[in-house]
């Protein structure tokens, strides 16, 4: 505990707070971090939802969420009971004007009006331009003031441009803080320390030396009570265009100057300028998006995405796309982007296959070289490289594994990637967040992907649950001479 510092008193909003981020990641995320000595006593967490509840009864279902998200050993009676005295509560729908309002003022009243100030919106993203619109006409938003916009920022170009104008309208820029949970999390910042504190690494990380990379984020649940959401939003919008590109940023931008939120996020935006764009002539042999059908995950019989949804659909569950980054480092590497629900395995992870050794003193060809960063489950780092086969007599090449875990010292879980960024909005640090043109440029890249698919330039494939995704994926990599990583385990 003694490497985290305490950040100044903070009033915290939380718009929808009776909502399962607020229950399942939020209030958990900050009661870690006062767990852990960074929130001071006399900081304030209200939350604003329309339920019609009393303080006493959001309390209880506080306490509820603490008890059913976190292990039971870290909640101490007392500690708990000293961070539920910093909650409040107060009936508010957000996106209209009345006299609720009045009720939260008179909470941040209380406050000294220089006070860091986080509004954190849980709620639809629909809603964010005329809860900012209120936040103004009841005179709320201070020079200190922050607002948190969770993701999605829209459907679409169109209304990512129309919540980023609404939130304009009354935030500067750097009050905005768009949040994107991969960024939180200490295995895909590990990408940074890899790449830039290692000069092994710094040396062999561009196209003479690299053939091909491979971002992973597959899940074995499928959509189950989220299926109507999903369905308006599907595998790219959900995934692809925002963590996973944030990722392939981190793992393909040039260095950055620093760690100034600026330079690194100016480093993600030229990568993102440089992704080579998706055309209707090119998304048949560069995309592949597919439906689950029922199958088998866990020993368990489970239904196919239409059964869960109960009607027609032409939203995808899984998408895998092969995408260039047009700059002089990553000349003719392919990166390939996989997202599914009900696949056969959990795993988020980045591998990166390098070119295989151009030597014939072996006889044979060396097998490519691979590095895997596991970033969930099992943290870590393997990097699989050429060795004698110590079991013959002649000079024959195995495999041979370096894998090392990553872990918190005393063997504590990783913090869960909420807690850094929630704190981080406090001290006005936003080098984990999205800026606007980010957002914009993501689209830019993403949207002809969805039109191709809207008009039905690639066709809807089918994958059992509980397989690896359609057969059409592993002829996407084939035609690269490519594998996907779980092929060659």
């Amino acid at each position: 505990m003694e490497h985290f510092q305490q950040v100044e008193p903070f009033d915290y909003v939380i718009f929808g707070a009776t909502g399962d981020l607020t229950m399942r990641k939020l209030l958990p995320a900050l009661y870690n971090r006062f767990r852990m000595g960074q929130i001071p006593d006399d900081a304030c967490i209200i939350g604003a939802a329309r339920t019609d509840l009393e303080r006493e009864a959001y309390v209880a279902r506080a306490r509820d969420a603490l008890q059913r998200f976190l292990p039971s050993d870290i909640l101490t009676p007392g500690l708990v009971d000293r961070f539920l005295a910093r909650l409040d509560y107060v009936t508010l729908d957000s996106s209209r004007e009345g006299t609720q309002w009045d009720a939260l003022k008179s909470l941040l009243a209380k406050a000294q009006p220089d006070r860091v100030r986080v509004y954190y919106f849980a709620t639809a993203p629909q809603l964010y331009a005329s809860i900012c619109e209120n936040l103004n006409r009841y005179g709320l938003i201070t020079a200190n003031s922050r607002v948190v916009l969770e993701k999605p920022i829209g459907t679409n170009m169109a209304t990512a441009t129309a919540i980023n104008d609404g939130v304009g309208q009354y935030f500067p820029e750097k009050q905005i803080y768009r949040i994107d949970h991969y960024l939180g999390k200490e295995t895909v910042q590990n990408v940074l320390a890899l790449r830039f504190a290692n000069p092994l690494m710094s040396a062999a990380w561009s196209g003479e030396h690299i053939e091909s990379v491979q971002i992973t984020a597959v899940e074995t649940v499928g959509v189950e009570g989220r299926a109507a959401y999903y369905d308006t939003s599907g595998a790219l919008r959900d995934m692809i265009q925002n963590h996973l590109l944030q990722v392939l940023c981190l793992v393909a931008m040039e260095a950055p100057d620093s760690l100034e939120a600026d330079a690194v996020r100016n480093a993600k935006l030229a990568v993102l300028n440089a992704l080579r764009p998706i055309t209707d002539a090119t998304a048949a042999t560069e995309t592949v998006r597919a439906q689950y059908t029922a199958g088998v995950v866990g020993g368990e019989n489970v239904p196919g995405y239409l059964e869960e949804l109960g009607q027609p659909s032409t939203t995808e569950t899984y998408a895998a796309i092969c995408t260039w980054v047009d700059t002089p480092r990553w000349k003719d590497v392919p990166f390939y982007i996989r997202t599914a629900k009900r696949s056969g395995r959990k795993v988020s992870e980045i591998v990166v296959t390098f070119r295989p050794a151009a030597t014939t003193m072996f006889g044979e060809t060396p097998a490519s070289n691979r590095l895997v960063l596991r970033i969930q489950p099992n943290e870590g780092v393997d990097l699989q490289l050429n060795v004698k086969n110590p079991a013959l007599d002649v000079f024959n090449l195995r495999t041979a594994d370096l894998d090392t875990s990553i872990r918190m010292e005393g063997g504590l879980p990783f913090p869960d990637s909420y807690e850094r960024l929630l704190l981080d909005a406090v001290r006005g640090d936003p080098v984990l967040f999205i800026r606007r043109d980010e957002v914009e440029a993501a689209w830019r890249w993403a949207e002809p992907v969805l039109d191709a698919w809207k008009h039905d330039k690639v066709p809807m494939q089918t994958y059992s649950a509980g397989s690896y995704g359609p057969e059409q994926a592993t002829q996407l990599l084939a035609r690269h001479g490519d594998t996907w990583h779980e092929a060659s385990e």
